[in-house]
């Protein structure tokens, strides 16, 4: 699978070993240009940051997809878990601080649940690659 594919493509099967280099490399990628930013334009890094946050959204939402059809269920369900995890973050500012601790516990079980679920359990073999199984008694073909 090319990387371009890796990052994009919405359907599709991954499994552990890409997904975890596929996320790391965003995770980098995310860290270069923040620390690149600070550097460049200190005063819009936080801007430049936020924007970059944003764009990687699309290769998280990608990966998970591709390792939750791995996993044997909807790519919807990755793509919710990677908002699951973001979006609590970003609707803090505009909620009362009440909310705080329930936008973080919404947070952290997504984390949970996607570590777990998409990032330690192993992928189910697809339908065509089952393995056909004669039953004990059967009868040898002639």
């Amino acid at each position: 699978m090319s990387l371009v594919r890796l990052f994009t493509a919405l359907e599709g099967r991954i499994g552990l070993a890409p997904f975890w280099l596929g996320s790391v490399a965003v995770a980098l990628a995310l860290l270069l240009v923040e620390r690149a930013a600070q550097h460049a334009v200190p005063l819009e890094a936080a801007r430049v940051a936020a924007f970059a946050n944003a764009f990687a959204l699309f290769p998280l939402a990608a990966l998970a997809a591709k390792r939750a059809v791995d996993r044997g269920s909807a790519p919807v369900f990755g793509i919710l878990l990677v908002c699951a995890i973001v979006l609590p973050g970003e609707l803090k500012p505009a909620m009362s601080s009440a909310w705080t601790p329930s936008l973080d516990t919404i947070a952290l079980i997504a984390w949970v649940v996607a570590l777990v679920d998409l990032g330690l359990m192993p992928g189910r073999r697809a339908d065509d690659e089952a393995v056909a199984t004669t039953p004990v008694d059967a009868k040898p073909a002639a």
